[in-house]
């Protein structure tokens, strides 16, 4: 039984006044009992009180105990007190009734005192326990959720250390990975909006794409300083060189996978890095691949990353304005670039030079 400290509220609903007499001589030991003639007073008392538990009597004049447990059991304030039936009613299909209505047992009047206690007892133990485990449940994803944020914050910020290394190694690229994050974003953007590869992008967790899109250069780690930011165009053998850095991102992606479990974030970093240089006709590198074959990461950040190219200086050459960089993706639609994505580029108009304007190369 509970502390006298601590008794828990019983709400007694019976017309018959001789009922309720004998279950407040019977319960009034151990709860507090609130003896109801009718179930308009129950929902009255409900809006000062909340009670442990409800007996409700079925046959009652004006609203019946069926009725009261369905607008109980519809109010959320109200629904998970448990409701016991007492009625004098013993048949069968009386009984399923009521339990199919919530009711959380059924005990028949006149009341036996031992076996009322003992089934009020159980049944609030049972309540009692329940809420414990959802009590239980709540902190025990609130804490998953916590330490789910930081490992995102904790994976976020070794990600990006390692982006700032491929930047800070490379004189030339300025803000570049910030710069593809963003074309990225608008591309997948639109590309939903116009219904086009949408099955395969709804799929994508945008936070994953975002953040592994990071590491589509990481592979330049790999690659000399003389070769990296030599001041002029490179010889055709450096340019082998330096097209290695698709295979070494990859190479280091995998590397990763294998003592951390980010499988999903990494597979989209591994296509990020190692096909972001194919093109569509098949020119491309470090594979060859052709079309539909090219990673549909590698075929959007083509687009990014030909673009952000396109309008930084580079020892070789000046800055091209962003409209005859704009004019150049589209040129290269069925050559260099997946059509389809060069169209739904064409519909975004200046968001591409905007987003250059706003993150510029910082010496």
């Amino acid at each position: 039984m509970q502390d006298s400290n601590k008794r828990q509220k019983i709400m007694l609903v019976d017309d018959n006044k001789a009922y309720l007499t004998m279950g407040k001589n019977i319960l009034g030991e151990h709860y507090d009992i609130y003896a109801l003639p009718s179930a308009e007073k129950l929902f009255g008392f409900l809006k000062c009180v909340t009670p442990d538990l409800i007996l409700l009597d079925i046959e009652m004049p004006g609203m019946n105990g069926y009725e009261a447990i369905t607008i109980l059991k519809e109010d959320r304030q109200y629904a998970d007190i448990p409701v016991i039936f007492v009625t004098a009613r013993t048949s069968e299909s009386n009984e399923y009734e009521g339990l199919a209505l919530g009711a959380i047992d059924y005990v028949t009047k006149p009341f036996a005192p031992a076996l009322l206690l003992k089934r009020i007892e159980n049944h609030l133990l049972l309540h009692r326990q329940k809420a414990r485990l959802q009590d239980f449940n709540d902190n025990l994803l609130k804490l998953v959720k916590n330490k789910t944020h930081q490992i995102f914050d904790l994976q976020n910020a070794l990600v990006s250390v390692m982006a700032d290394l491929v930047e800070f190694r490379d004189d030339f690229t300025g803000q570049h990975i910030s710069r593809t994050q963003k074309y990225l974003k608008a591309l997948v953007e639109q590309l939903i909006d116009d219904d086009v590869y949408a099955d395969e992008l709804l799929e994508w967790d945008i936070n994953d794409i975002m953040l592994s899109s990071q590491l589509h250069d990481v592979g330049k780690i790999a690659i000399s300083d003389a070769i990296l930011n030599k001041p002029g165009k490179l010889t055709p053998d450096e340019f082998d060189v330096m097209k290695t850095h698709t295979s070494k991102g990859v190479e280091a992606i995998e590397k990763m996978a294998h003592s951390a479990d980010l499988a999903g974030f990494l597979e989209h970093a591994k296509c990020f890095a190692g096909t972001h240089h194919e093109k569509w006709d098949g020119s491309g590198y470090p594979l060859g691949l052709k079309g539909l074959d090219i990673p549909l990461e590698g075929r959007i950040m083509a687009i990014a990353d030909v673009y952000d190219a396109l309008i930084s200086v580079r020892p070789y050459k000046k800055a091209f304005p962003p409209e005859e960089a704009a004019q150049v993706i589209l040129d290269g639609a069925r050559t260099h670039f997946d059509p389809m994505l060069a169209s739904a580029f064409n519909k975004l108009g200046g968001d591409f030079a905007a987003i250059a304007e706003k993150y510029p190369n910082v010496a």
